[in-house]
This record gives C-alpha cells, structure tokens and sequence, in this order.
C-alpha cells in the first residue's frame, strides 16, 4: 500500500511538474516575444519618427531658404546675378529631393504615404515654377516673375508648408501609440515575470514537500524486529 501511494504521488508530482514546467516555457517564450516587440518600437521611435523629425526641419529650411533667396533677387533686380541665383535654388532643390528620398525610406503608415506624394508634387512644381520665374527675369521681365512669385509661388509654398506641418502631426501621433505599445509590452513582461516567481515558488515548495514525505515514509518502512 505505501509503495502504491509513493507511485501515485510520484505520478501526481510529474504531471503537476510537468504542467508547471510547460507554463514556465510559454511564459517565456512570450516574455521574448515582448522584449522583441519593445526592442522593434525603440527602434521605430528613433529611425521612422525621430530622425525623419529632424528631416521635416530640414526640408522646412531649404524652403524658406529658397524662398528668401527669390525674394531679395527680385528685390535687387538690376543688380541679381540670376544665373548664381538659379545654381543656388537648385543647390537647396537637390537637398529636398535628397531628403524627401530619405523619408521615404522609413516605415510610413497610410496618412504619411499620401502626405508625403503630395508634398513631392508640391515642392517639384515650386522648383519648377522657381526656374521659370529666374528665366523672366533674366529676361528683363522681372515684373512677370514677381508676380508669379506672389501668386502661384505663394500658393505653391504654403502648400508644401502645409504637408510639413501635416507630416510633423503624424509622426508625434504614431510615436505616441509606439510609446504606449511598448508600456502595454513592459506591463505584460513584468506580469510573466511575477508569474515566474510565484511559479517559482510553488516548485520550491513541492520538492521540500516530496523531501520530507520521502523521509517520513523511509522511516515507517524500517524492518519490524529493529522497533
């Protein structure tokens, strides 16, 4: 009868045991899975938010540059080397292209995808618009190009403008929910952390249980003449 029990919890241990060992695995292998997912949102903060952040600044300073350029040419007039004043604006045009290639690389959600062609088609027709209105005035048609400038320049830029404000908008929204992603992430681990130690325990609590019921039956088991 008492090697029968001891079987029966030997039995009992195993699969408790083992049942506690399957959930340590699980755990673990979900407690992986968040480092990785928080791992994967760190690096999303700093490569598709923070730094095309920096590149919106960028892109926002090349277009002002260039604006200002146009309007103290036109200002001057007489006195504007247009052909330097050309090479300038397409110095600061080559840059934005360069850049708006650069954000395009990034992980970009639908938002951004449509405000980003948009603000591609906006600044390629204002450098576009910008060499005509160099041309004019070269061309001794300064008040033509003024014009232009002001009228569908003007639009032109507060177009761009406005993406940029719309990009800027958008990446401080999806940085936002990477940052709650990865706080929901670090809650969950720190739960499977606990979950470890409380399994932990329980383990640590059935061996010394085992231990001593091992002990106790040692000692009932000792030959009758030797009591």
């Amino acid at each position: 009868m008492k090697w029968s029990f001891v079987i029966q919890q030997k039995v009992k241990a195993s699969l408790l045991l083992g049942g506690i060992m399957v959930v340590i695995l699980l755990s673990a292998l979900v407690s992986r899975m968040s480092l990785d997912n928080i791992d994967h949102s760190l690096s999303s903060i700093y490569q598709d938010r923070l730094v095309p952040t920096v590149d919106i600044v960028y892109l926002s300073e090349h277009l002002y540059s260039k604006r200002l350029l146009l309007e103290q040419g036109l200002e001057k007039n007489a006195s504007t080397s247009w052909q330097e004043l050309g090479k300038q604006l397409s110095v600061h045009t080559h840059k934005i292209d360069s850049l708006l290639v650069e954000f395009q690389k990034t992980k970009l959600v639908e938002e951004e995808v449509k405000a980003l062609n948009a603000l591609k088609t906006h600044a390629q027709a204002y450098a576009t618009l910008e060499q005509k209105i160099v041309r004019l005035a070269a061309h001794s048609a300064s008040q033509e190009g003024k014009e232009l400038f002001q009228s569908e320049g003007s639009q032109l830029f507060q177009q761009s403008i406005h993406r940029l404000s719309e990009l800027t908008k958008i990446q401080s929204v999806v940085g936002q929910k990477l940052i709650k992603d990865s706080h929901t992430e670090t809650y969950y681990c720190n739960l499977l952390s606990n979950l470890q130690i409380i399994i932990t325990i329980i383990i640590g609590t059935i061996v010394v249980s085992l231990v001593v019921n091992s002990k106790i039956i040692r000692q009932d088991s000792q030959p009758f003449h030797l009591n």
